[in-house]
C-alpha cells in the first residue's frame, strides 16, 4: 500500500515527506494507521548517523495509533484496536528468556539496523528499499507495520494523540521510579535534567510520595515546568555554585535516590555523590560510545548503588496500559511535556527540539 512519509536520505539531511510503499504485514506482523508520533533525541541521532543505519530511512520509534490490517497468525489484535507501539525483544535469547525484555542481547540491532531481523525490508520506492524498521516500525507516516508482540493495545478511551511517547520516553522515566527505585513515600530523590525522561521520572516519583523531589536543570522554563508537575525544589545548574552543598542543605545529609538523565560524566559524578549511604542512583541518559566515568571504592563500600536503566526494565504490554490509566486520571499528565507539530512540519519539530524549545515534539500525521 502506498503511504506517506517522512524519508531522511543521507547524513544529517532534512526529512523529506514522500510517498512510498509499505509492504503486506507477514502472519505475526500487523500495519497500523499512526495518530501520532512522538520524537525522541534517538530520532535524531538516527538521521545523523550515531547508528550506522542506511539511509534512505524513516524513522520514528513512539508512534500510537489504530490497527488497520494483521496478519494471518495474529490473534490478540483486530482491525480497529488503538496501540502504542513499543521496543523489539527478540524472544530467544537467555534475558528474554528471563523476562528482561528492554535488555535483549539482539536489541541494537533490531532498533537500529532499518530492517527486519531477517535482513528485510517494510517500505520501497520505485522498487529500491527504504531503510524503515527502525525500532521495528518507522513511526514518522502515515502507516507503520510492526509484529504483534510489540504493539500494546490499549483501552478505547485512551487519547492515542498523548500516547506514543509512553513508547520510549515516558516508560524509560516513569518505569525507572515505579519498576527499578520502588521508593517509600518520604524517601528523596533529586532528578537531574528535566526533559521528557526527567520529567516522567518526577511525575512518578510524585505519585510515589517522594519528598523532598529536587529538580536539577539549566533550562529555567523547563524547572518551573517541573515544579508545575511535582519538584519540592528545583536548581539551576548554570548559577548554583554548590549543587551537592545545596541538595544536602535540602535533604539532610544527601538523597536516598538519584536520576541522571544527562549522561554527561560530571552530572552523574554529582547524581552520585550526593546520595545516602545504601542510595541508589539510576542512569537513563545516552551516553556515547567511550564515555567513562569513575567512582572512589570507599564511596561504593558504603552500599550505593549505580546502574544503568533501558526502556524503564518494563514489560510493555503490562507497563504501558498501567500509565495510560495514570493519564485518563490525571495523575501524569504527560501532555504538559508536549508540543504538537504536522507531520509536514518535521523538520521545525527537529530544529526546536535540539533548541530546547520543544520537551517532546509531538508529529500529528495527515487525516484521511
Amino acid at each position: 500500500m502506498q503511504i506517506t512519509a517522512a524519508v531522511v536520505t543521507e547524513r544529517s539531511g532534512p526529512f523529506v515527506i514522500d510517498k512510498v510503499e509499505l509492504c503486506e504485514p507477514r502472519p505475526d506482523e500487523l500495519i497500523v494507521k499512526v495518530i501520532a508520533s512522538g520524537m525522541c533525541q534517538t530520532d535524531l541521532h538516527g538521521r545523523d548517523g550515531y547508528y550506522e543505519t542506511p539511509y534512505p530511512c524513516v524513522y520514528g520509534h513512539e508512534g500510537a495509533g489504530v490497527v488497520y490490517a494483521v496478519g494471518s497468525a495474529v490473534r490478540s489484535l483486530v482491525p480497529g484496536d488503538p496501540v502504542v507501539m513499543s521496543f523489539p525483544w527478540c524472544g530467544g535469547c537467555a534475558n528474554c528468556g528471563q523476562g528482561l525484555l528492554s535488555y535483549c542481547v539482539r536489541a541494537f540491532e533490531l532498533k537500529m539496523s532499518g530492517v527486519r531481523a531477517d535482513g528485510s525490508t517494510l517500505m520501497s520506492k520505485n522498487g529500491e528499499p527504504i531503510y524503515s524498521a527502525f525500532f521495528q516500525q518507522s513511526s514518522f507516516g502515515t502507516y507503520a507495520l510492526t509484529q504483534e508482540r510489540y504493539a500494546v493495545k490499549v483501552r478505547k478511551d485512551a487519547p492515542l494523540e498523548l500516547l506514543g511517547p509512553l513508547a520510549c520516553s515516558g516508560q524509560t522515566g516513569a518505569g525507572a521510579i515505579f519498576n527499578v527505585i520502588r521508593p517509600k513515600p518520604g524517601d528523596s530523590i533529586a532528578v537531574f535534567g528535566v526533559g521528557a525522561v526527567g520529567l516522567s521520572a518526577l511525575m512518578a516519583a510524585k505519585i510515589a510520595g517522594c519528598d523532598p523531589i529536587i529538580a536539577v536543570d539549566v533550562n529555567e522554563e523547563r524547572l518551573a515546568l517541573a515544579r508545575k508537575l511535582g519538584a519540592t525544589h528545583t536548581i539551576n545548574h548554570n548559577t548554583c555554585s554548590d549543587i551537592l552543598g545545596t541538595i544536602r542543605t535540602i535533604a539532610g545529609s544527601g538523597v536516598r535516590y538519584s536520576v541522571d538523565t544527562s549522561a554527561l560524566p560530571g552530572v552523574l559524578g554529582e547524581a552520585t555523590e550526593v546520595l545516602l549511604p545504601a542510595g541508589t542512583c539510576v542512569l537513563l541518559g545516552s551516553a556515547r560510545k567511550g564515555t567513562r566515568a569513575s567512582f572512589e571504592m570507599p564511596f561504593l563500600q558504603e552500599g550505593r548503588v549505580v546502574r544503568g536503566v533501558i526502556q524503564g526494565d518494563s514489560v510493555p504490554n503490562s507497563f504501558i496500559p498501567r500509565l495510560v490509566d495514570l493519564i485518563v486520571e490525571d495523575k501524569f499528565p504527560i501532555s504538559k511535556l508536549m508540543k504538537f507539530y504536522d507531520l509536514a512540519d518535521i523538520n521545525l519539530a527537529a530544529k526546536e527540539s535540539s533548541a530546547g524549545l520543544a520537551i517532546k515534539p509531538v508529529l500529528r500525521m495527515p487525516r484521511g
